[in-house]
């Protein structure tokens, strides 16, 4: 072997620097997050949602799209269309199953919790002590298997974003307890949950697609709605709500849902996509918790009455029924979990 010691350095040194450059074009690929082959260079998603663009929806969406253009190095670019402009949350997600529709961010309590009945236990009446029992009920072992149950739907359940905790809005006087509530109309999202939850309060559920309400209170239509400060501050309802009790009767997040064609698509795009979505529910939490007081100065700034301690007892009390009729959606074993921090 050492009489071609020459040759065989030579082919040593080709070898290595083969080598050198192999592992610099890995590092590349590391660096682009598509380490593997089956990574495209162009792929576009539209992430479609129904809000303004002020919502929660919106904030976190755009978040998102610089997320995933910086992890991918620009080979994935997310198309957001908000406003509905590709229609209401029900017809966002039917066409996320068939795959016409790569992703969408809803409400879960609502019309998604028709198609994954288990997600009417975010609509379950104060169900959760606090926001932060919220945050780790959906960061903990239910919500992972939520987000399982989603794929039984033909759709990737990726995370929740922040919609908040949900309180009464009416045109028809301050609300302190339940008794203030009777016989007037709320709009409630299109789902089982919110029908009971209203009813037992002694008030008539009406059905309201998000994308109507601003026009359903304006034209009188419903006295009333539900939704976090957050909603009523982007979408304008302070417009047409004079009063705003600060019930805290349930909290919504946003579930964050992808088409199987999309995940194909992505190929080893997937991933990072994933991590940018994780990574956005980080941020809308903490950005959303940081606007509340400023919100809440708006809304008084626009005349809104805010009634700040309406009597929790009372409306515990009157909806601990609301979880009985929904058992055969939201199973009592799944509640008691929650319910006791398990």
């Amino acid at each position: 072997m050492k009489k071609q010691g020459l040759m065989v350095t030579g082919m040593v040194s080709l070898a290595v620097l083969a080598t050198a450059c192999g592992d610099a074009d890995n590092n590349a690929a590391n660096n682009n997050g598509s380490d593997n082959e089956d990574a495209p260079d162009d792929v576009t998603l539209r992430l479609a949602h129904t809000g303004s663009g002020d919502h929660q929806y919106n904030i976190a969406a755009e978040h998102f799209a610089d997320l995933v253009d910086e992890k991918t190095d620009g080979a994935v670019d997310i198309d957001i269309h908000g406003d509905a402009t590709l229609g209401g949350e029900d017809e966002a997600i039917e066409q996320v199953i068939d795959g016409t529709l790569d992703m969408t961010t809803v409400a879960a309590d609502s019309s998604f919790a028709n198609t994954v009945p288990e997600m009417n236990l975010f609509g379950l009446p104060y169900i959760f002590e606090d926001i932060d029992h919220a945050y780790e009920t959906m960061d903990g072992d239910v919500g992972q298997e939520l987000l399982d149950e989603v794929e039984e739907h033909g759709m990737i359940g990726m995370d929740y974003w922040e919609v908040g905790l949900r309180h009464v809005s009416t045109n028809e006087g301050e609300i302190h307890s339940p008794d203030d509530m009777e016989g007037m109309s709320i709009r409630v999202q299109p789902s089982p949950v919110w029908e009971a939850h209203m009813e037992a309060l002694g008030a008539s559920p009406t059905p309201v697609d998000f994308d109507e309400l601003y026009s359903a209170l304006d034209q009188g239509v419903v006295d009333g709605q539900e939704n976090p400060l957050a909603t009523i501050d982007s979408m304008n309802f302070y417009e047409v709500q004079d009063y705003v009790s600060m019930t805290g009767h349930t909290y919504s997040p946003a579930i964050v849902v992808m088409s199987e064609n999309a995940e194909e698509e992505l190929g080893g795009h997937f991933e990072d996509v994933q991590a940018a979505v994780e990574e956005t529910t980080e941020f809308h939490r903490e950005e959303l918790a940081e606007r509340e007081e400023e919100i809440i100065s708006t809304l008084e700034d626009e005349g809104v009455t805010i009634t700040e301690d309406p009597d929790f007892e009372a409306f515990q009390e009157a909806t601990e029924e609301v979880r009985d009729m929904m058992e055969d959606e939201v199973p009592a074993d799944l509640v008691d979990r929650v319910v006791d921090r398990e």
